[in-house]
């Protein structure tokens, strides 16, 4: 089956999917320490064109202000790795929410990892960025900068859309920033989405998202 097939196929099962809202940041400097937990669980099946397909999946946990991240088949194939942060949000129209974070991976890749993710929003318009340094602790020439971003606009309250962007060595290719479109469907407490990396080029990757917050 030729890629461009894959591709198309995992967009339409993106978009025929279901999915969960987002849930919007509380106000202040920082989360409400006596809040009740919430955690969120997603999986990313990976298509890789001429590569090996793969799975990775991020779980997180956060009361008030503390948030806890666990990732499989993140910084690399075969790894694994934890995280833990602090919740800092604010804003009224336009919302803003930065969670600072270290941890460190094990397994495939072994090392230290502090990590960033924000998000900003106004109006119909968003955006979203993680980013994290691999430093790793064996050899120093491993060590690299991993980002994935994503600059979101919802046209309906159930439909957002946009262009995304990552740097990544959890496959191969020769781009340092592979960028694309992507789309999400929500539905209650699912999420689903679709995105599309270097369309139209012999590095193509898709990567469908299937998430549940609870």
């Amino acid at each position: 089956m030729r890629f461009s097939t894959l591709a198309l196929g995992a967009a339409l099962t993106t978009l025929a999917a279901t999915a969960g809202a987002q849930v919007a940041a509380p106000q202040g400097t920082a989360r409400n320490a006596d809040a009740e937990w919430a955690f969120a669980l997603t999986a990313y099946p990976t298509i890789v064109r001429g590569g090996a397909n793969y799975t990775s999946a991020i779980a997180t946990a956060d009361r008030g202000a503390l948030h806890l991240e666990a990732r499989y088949n993140y910084e690399a194939v075969g790894a694994r790795s934890a995280f833990i942060g602090w919740n800092f949000s604010g804003g009224d129209e336009f919302t803003w929410e930065l969670t600072p974070m270290v941890g460190g991976a094990w397994g495939a890749t072994r090392a230290l990892v502090p990590g960033l993710e924000a998000s900003f929003a106004w109006k119909r318009l968003d955006f979203y960025t993680e980013a994290e340094y691999v430093r790793d602790r064996n050899e120093r020439g491993s060590s690299y900068f991993y980002s994935w971003s994503e600059l979101g606009y919802k046209p309906l309250d159930w439909l957002r859309v946009g262009a995304v962007a990552q740097r990544t060595r959890a496959y191969g290719g020769d781009r340092s920033i592979q960028p694309g479109p992507f789309a999400q469907v929500t539905w209650r407490r699912f999420t689903v989405g679709g995105y599309w990396f270097n369309p139209g080029s012999d590095d193509q990757v898709v990567v469908v998202s299937i998430g549940a917050s609870f």
